[in-house]
């Protein structure tokens, strides 16, 4: 068992629940309790719809910036299952990880584990062996049943709340936020990023006991000349340099990571130099990554009609182009019809990709959407996303830009054909 090798531990993983999602706590809590794991160092939870990921970047640069043990869960990755499990800033090593499955395979026994399940318990195996002083989780899917809930939060995080994952969560707002406040802890801070959040949030966060933090009431941050300045519970720090992370929503994603800090300052004490030390240094892949060179090159992994209107609003802000050509790829039950509307005007050639598995939505399939929304920009189909990245490089003039968005999936697959190019690899599959 041991034995086996990264790749073949996630293909084993995989094969372990029936399921896909299956989401509930009560297996993840019976395997948790046999692994032994114990976590005695702050926990932040992070869940939204939105602006999880760059949360918790910022969480991790801060906190190293100022010289504290970390570990950082996240989901899903982009080109290495390693990206997902980070300890003192570094991504877990292949023997790492294997000894971690290896050990909640062990302490499982017969109890089915989903994919997600699994890795996260043997995030917190590592965590747990690992002297942190602060560990932060990003959720899945949700909040009150996914496995990342299994451990009481110090302090959660809601960053977004928008339409995503209908199926599980529910079709609107309010019970959306429903379930991601089900992260939320008696007496614990509950930090809500979300301008207007909906009012089963707010019911939620009081029904909990938890110490609500809402933006605009509790915490906040304003705009000035090339700088800007935030206010929370320990006070207003000004004069601050913005993010190195792209995007117009980067600020709220800081602010509501600096109110968090700021609800355990006795604990994790930080000071400015360390809060500016860490948001310049910031680095996160995906989220509005312009890569060097020209034509230019955008990576999102926007997938939602919310995360669509940001990228537009960012793409409004990044300087005009003669083309903005867009290599695009969705998994078929997302809101591909939404996302497509936010994009469309700003789109002046479509390179359609299929994605892998059973929810990825095919070339076709997203033709299809294209003309039903009466989008009248040139389309081609494409049998992946590197032959629809390679078709739309071979086409740009250098002052176009090259938007690669819709799935985490389509962007990893253009990271991984980029890398296999730089390394001298010439295989467009």
């Amino acid at each position: 068992m041991a034995s086996r090798t990264l790749a073949e531990w996630l293909q084993y993983v995989e094969r372990q629940h029936p399921q896909p999602i299956a989401l509930g706590l009560e297996r993840v809590a019976r395997v948790l309790s046999g692994l032994g794991v114990r976590i005695e160092c702050p926990v932040f939870t992070v869940g939204g719809t939105n602006g999880k990921g760059s949360t918790c970047a910022m969480f991790e640069a801060i906190l190293q910036a100022a010289g504290f043990r970390t570990g950082l869960y996240t989901s899903p990755h982009l080109v290495r299952y390693n990206e997902r499990v980070r300890i003192d800033g570094r991504e877990a090593e292949d023997h790492a990880l294997c000894e971690a499955f290896a050990a909640v395979d062990a302490a499982r026994a017969d109890v089915p584990l989903t994919y997600f399940e699994f890795g996260t318990l043997a995030a917190m195996w590592l965590f747990g062996r690992a002297r942190l002083e602060a560990v932060i989780f990003e959720v899945g899917l949700g909040g009150r049943l996914d496995a990342v809930n299994v451990l009481d939060a110090d302090c959660a995080v809601l960053t977004s709340i928008g339409i995503d994952h209908v199926d599980f969560l529910g079709a609107t707002r309010e019970l959306i936020g429903r379930e991601k406040a089900g992260i939320f802890r008696p007496g614990r801070a509950a930090v809500v990023a979300d301008p207007s959040p909906p009012h089963s949030v707010l019911e939620a966060a009081k029904a909990s006991g938890a110490r609500l933090l809402l933006a605009g009431r509790d915490f906040g941050y304003a705009r000035e000349d090339g700088q800007w300045r935030y206010w929370g519970p320990a006070g207003m720090r000004p004069g601050l340099a913005h993010p190195a992370l792209r995007g117009g929503l980067q600020l709220r994603n800081a602010a509501a990571a600096m109110c968090a800090l700021d609800s355990l300052r006795e604990r994790l004490p930080l000071g400015m130099q360390h809060v500016r030390q860490g948001l310049a240094q910031v680095a996160l892949a995906g989220r509005f990554q312009v890569l060097p060179g020209r034509p230019q090159v955008i990576l999102d992994v926007a997938h939602n009609p919310q995360a669509a209107q940001a990228l537009v609003q960012d793409l409004a802000g990044s300087g005009f182009a003669p083309e903005t050509i867009a290599v695009f790829g969705m998994l078929r039950d997302k809101d591909i019809a939404g996302v497509v509307r936010a994009l469309a005007p700003r789109v002046t050639r479509w390179h359609l990709a299929t994605l892998d598995g059973e929810r990825g939505a095919s070339a076709a399939e997203l033709g299809q959407i294209l003309l039903a929304e009466n989008v009248s920009a040139p389309a081609a189909q494409h049998g992946s996303a590197a032959l629809a990245f390679a078709a739309a490089r071979e086409e740009a003039s250098e002052n176009d830009k090259i938007l690669v968005f819709g799935s985490f999936l389509t962007v990893g697959k253009v990271m991984a054909y980029l890398e296999a190019v730089r390394g001298g690899a010439h295989d467009h599959g």
